[in-house]
C-alpha cells in the first residue's frame, strides 16, 4: 500500500511518501516558517523525485492536533482537500501519539507534550504493549502542575518533545527520576510513522466534516468569553448565569 502522510501541528513540517513498511521518500523542516508556504510545493517535490502520481496514493493519513492552531489547521485541511479530489480514505491520528511513537524502545510511560502558553500543556500518557503503542491517559489539555501530580516518584516516565526543555526545572522539581529525552531526533515527529500507525485506525466517515483535535478554544474565543462577564461556558454552549 501507498501513503501520503504529513504532520504540521508544531514548528516541525514532516511530509512522506511511504510504500508497505518502506520509507520511499520524506522530508521534514524544523524552524518557524509558514507552513503554508512550505507544505504542497515540498509534497510536489516528493511525488516528482520517486515518479508517482497522486493518484497512486492508497491513502492518506495526517496527525490531526493538538498542536499550533495554525498549524493543526493547515495539514487537516491540505489532507481533506486531497482524500477528497482524489477519492482516497483519510486517516487522522494524534500529533502527540505520533510523537510518543518515537519512544518505541522504553518500558515505562511516555509522555509527549507541548507547550500551551500560560503554564498549560498539551499532553498525552502512552505506553507501549507488546511492541503496540496504546494510550494511558488521553489527550488533554492541562495545566503542567495537574499533570505533573498525577504521578508518584516510583513510576518510570519519560517526557519528550522540543518543549520540554522549558519545562525541565518544573519536571524534575516534582518527578526527580523522570527522564527528559534530550535526543533532538526523538523529539520532533516524523511523519513516516503514522503510515504504520493507520493501519488498524478506521479512516474518517466524512472527510468534508472533520475538524482537528484542538483540544482547547482559539485564544480570541477565550478573551470573548472572558469579557463576557456574567456568563459561562458549559459543554460548547453560552449558558447565562
Amino acid at each position: 500500500m501507498k501513503f501520503l502522510t504529513m504532520d504540521t501541528s508544531n514548528k516541525t513540517l514532516s511530509i512522506a511518501l511511504v510504500k508497505d513498511n518502506a520509507v520511499v521518500s520524506s522530508f521534514i523542516l524544523n524552524i518557524k516558517k509558514n507552513h503554508s508556504i512550505t507544505l504542497m510545493p515540498a509534497i510536489d517535490r516528493l511525488f516528482k523525485a520517486v515518479a508517482w502520481t497522486p493518484q497512486q496514493v492508497e491513502k492518506i493519513v495526517v496527525s490531526a492536533g493538538p498542536g499550533s492552531y495554525t498549524g493543526v489547521r493547515m495539514a487537516v485541511t491540505t489532507a481533506k482537500t486531497l482524500a477528497y479530489t482524489l477519492n482516497k480514505p483519510l486517516v487522522a491520528i494524534s500529533s502527540l501519539a505520533l510523537l510518543a511513537q518515537n519512544a518505541y524502545f522504553f518500558e515505562g510511560l511516555i509522555i509527549p507534550l507541548f507547550d500551551a502558553r500560560r503554564n498549560n500543556v498539551y499532553a498525552g500518557v502512552y505506553r507501549f504493549i507488546e511492541g503496540k503503542l496504546t494510550f494511558v491517559v488521553a489527550d488533554s489539555h492541562i495545566s503542567l502542575s495537574n499533570l505533573l501530580a498525577s504521578f508518584t516518584p516510583k513510576e518510570r516516565i519519560l517526557f519528550l518533545g522540543e518543549d520540554v526543555e522549558k519545562f525541565q526545572s518544573k519536571i524534575k522539581s516534582a518527578l526527580p527520576q523522570a527522564l527528559i529525552c534530550e535526543n533532538a531526533d526523538l523529539n520532533i515527529p516524523h511523519a513516516a510513522n503514522l503510515a504504520l500507525m493507520s493501519l488498524k485506525v478506521a479512516p474518517v466517515k466524512d472527510v468534508h466534516a472533520f475538524i482537528p483535535w484542538y483540544l482547547k478554544r482559539v485564544e480570541a474565543e477565550e478573551k470573548w468569553l472572558e469579557k463576557l462577564g456574567s456568563r459561562s461556558i458549559q459543554e460548547g454552549y453560552i449558558e447565562r448565569t
